[in-house]
């Protein structure tokens, strides 16, 4: 087994609460803008400090009025926005529990969610997440109140709190300790049912307190930020709890359709996102380019790009390279970065692997992107990488105050003041999930380099066995054949099969230029295109190359392309765009049949 384990940056005080720098910065930068906020008029309104302040104790006497107790669960389902962080900070100025619910559950998910936390309150963003809730008293005794966003109840439920005294509030809090329960967070689930991550103050406090000190200049006062993740997402949700911590600007939307447009208004100075969000800004790209007939152009910039990024790591660029990326950098480079407001120097990336590819392209573009790993049960970040000390194809080192461990079977294991202290009324689960040193048992496979970098190498339950024998992890194939841009999603299958072969779904934003550079009509829908001759060639060409990395028996032998691609609404991904490859597997059943009739 080996071992690399980071002392921490930072000691916690008993007493210390994740609501401390909204109180502090009120006193000390009342005038900073900590959020800013859409409005009517298509720009951004800056809310202060001591406006924070002011709207999270007014909210918080609110809930104290309709009785919210230490402890409490208090149901949270909206978008990315303002109130979201609002309602956060307000439940726990009370001593009570956020229990996020993505905004995309199902009833039955809902359901389910405010039942096993015993949530006593529940806030929503809009009439329909209300009609998810149902009627209350019918299936969920303990719920008493539902308060909706959009119906004005916030302002309804402040106005309660008028008569409570602001110093209930202060109380609350300084009763309050690191060691008390903030959130739990239900595991989106690519198997089975949800299970609650019950995650403490100190947690939390852990993870984004020992990573700030080694984030200065990417995450700090002078930084600024646009969420549009969901916040129900641990990750999402660090990026908030640190952007309040270290006075970095805070900006929210859900408005995905236009988020290219928002992101170039808002100018962000770093962003979080998933990877294929960056597989998408750089697949549009090439397709604008080719679109304007300078493919050779793009094609050039791409490989001067990677070539650069790769030689930073190298002793750096020559001068004849440094002269044609100062070029490029006029030509194709700087629009880029425009696009994403042209002050965007930084992104972190979680959830799955970039791809050494993309992660050089990027850097070589001027915006750097720092891949992470953790999951919701370790708060979730446990390693990251970090400005100067970025390996790209790895995903960073462990974090002060964070331990990494690789058994001998191969799978990460991970220890530290982040790892949640169980499962939700669930301790068989919790009895399994951690060691009696209480590490955490990650599910994930990986291999830690000398100096500590953490390279992850697949899913302990998802590592395919052929017929042969031949153990495959999918993950990478997977990885490198979505980078391909007109495929939107693939899965690998050949769990004892004699080979392995993959499903793979259409980029639907690709085919639009696909089907008129090949003079196709531009109403063909996507599943005539499955068997297409031309669109199958140039696939293959894709399988090939990935094939190309790996061994014969991992090589993808064939694929299937799905008449549709895989979303959340049919099932498919989760609400972090992870693939529930039980799910697919049970859709598409006879599509794999296909795949290994001869």
């Amino acid at each position: 087994m080996r071992e690399y384990t980071v002392s921490p940056l930072v000691e916690f005080a008993p007493d210390e609460h994740l609501t401390d720098p909204v109180w502090r910065h009120a006193a000390s930068h009342p005038e900073h803008p900590a959020v800013l906020r859409p409005d009517p008029a298509g720009g951004w309104t800056p809310v202060t400090c001591a406006a924070l302040h002011h709207d999270v104790r007014t909210l918080a006497r609110g809930l104290l009025a309709a009785g919210i107790q230490p402890g409490d669960r208090v149901g949270l389902m909206s978008r990315t926005r303002y109130e979201w962080t609002l309602v956060d900070y307000a439940v726990w100025a009370c001593g009570a529990v956020t229990v996020p619910i993505y905004e995309t559950s199902s009833a039955e998910q809902v359901a389910w969610i405010l039942s096993d936390s015993g949530a006593v309150a529940c806030v929503v963003e809009t009439d329909a997440h209300a009609d998810l809730v149902g009627h209350p008293a019918a299936h969920l005794p303990e719920l008493r109140e539902v308060w909706r966003i959009d119906a004005g109840d916030l302002a309804a439920l402040a106005d309660r709190g008028a008569d409570v005294p602001a110093e209930q509030v202060e109380a609350r809090r300084a009763a309050a300790g690191i060691d008390d329960l903030a959130t739990i967070i239900y595991t989106s689930g690519t198997t089975g049912r949800p299970k609650g991550c019950e995650l403490t103050h100190r947690n939390m406090y852990a993870d984004i307190g020992n990573a700030l000190p080694l984030l200065r200049g990417v995450f700090d006062e002078n930084a600024t930020t646009l969420l549009f993740l969901p916040l129900a997402h641990a990750f999402a949700r660090l990026i908030q709890i640190g952007a309040i911590q270290s006075r970095a600007t805070l900006g929210h939307t859900a408005d995905l359709l236009n988020l290219a447009q928002t992101i170039r208004e808002f100018r962000p100075t770093f962003l979080l996102s998933v990877p294929r969000v960056f597989e998408k800004v750089y697949n549009t790209a090439r397709q604008k380019a080719a679109a304007e007939g300078k493919s050779t152009i793009f094609a050039r910039a791409e490989k001067v790009a990677v070539t650069y990024s790769q030689a930073l790591d190298t002793g750096g660029p020559g001068l004849p390279l440094r002269l044609e990326h100062a070029l490029f950098d006029r030509l194709v480079y700087r629009k880029l970065r425009a696009a994403l407001g042209g002050r965007c120097t930084g992104a972190m990336a979680g959830g799955a692997p970039l791809g050494a590819r993309l992660a050089h392209f990027f850097r070589g573009v001027g915006i750097t992107v720092y891949e992470g790993y953790g999951l919701t049960e370790t708060s979730p970040a446990a390693t990251v990488s970090l400005p100067g000390a970025t390996r790209i194809g790895s995903v960073g080192r462990a974090l002060p105050g964070v331990g990494l461990r690789i058994a001998d079977d191969g799978e990460i294991l991970i220890g530290g003041d982040i790892v949640f202290r169980g499962y939700w009324n669930n301790p068989a689960a919790t009895a399994e999930a951690l060691t009696g040193d209480g590490w955490l048992r990650t599910g994930d496979l990986g291999a830690l380099d000398d100096d500590g970098y953490l390279r992850i190498t697949g899913r302990k339950k998802e590592i395919i066995v052929t017929a042969g024998g031949k153990n495959v992890a999918p993950a990478g194939l997977e990885d490198q054949l979505r980078a391909h841009p007109l495929v939107s999603q693939c899965m690998v299958v050949g769990d004892g099969r004699p080979f392995i072969a993959a499903l793979v779904t259409l980029d639907e934003t690709a085919l639009p230029a696909w089907l008129a550079a090949h003079g196709r009509p531009a109403d063909t829908a996507l599943a005539e295109l499955r068997d297409d001759p031309t669109l199958r060639t140039q696939l293959q060409e894709a399988v090939d190359a990935v094939n190309a990395t790996v061994s014969q028996a991992e090589s993808i032998r064939t694929f299937r392309v799905l008449p549709r691609d895989f979303t959340e609404a049919t099932g498919e991904l989760t609400p972090s765009l992870k693939v529930k490859r039980r799910v697919v597997l049970e859709q598409y059943a006879d599509e794999v049949e296909r795949l290994y009739r001869r």
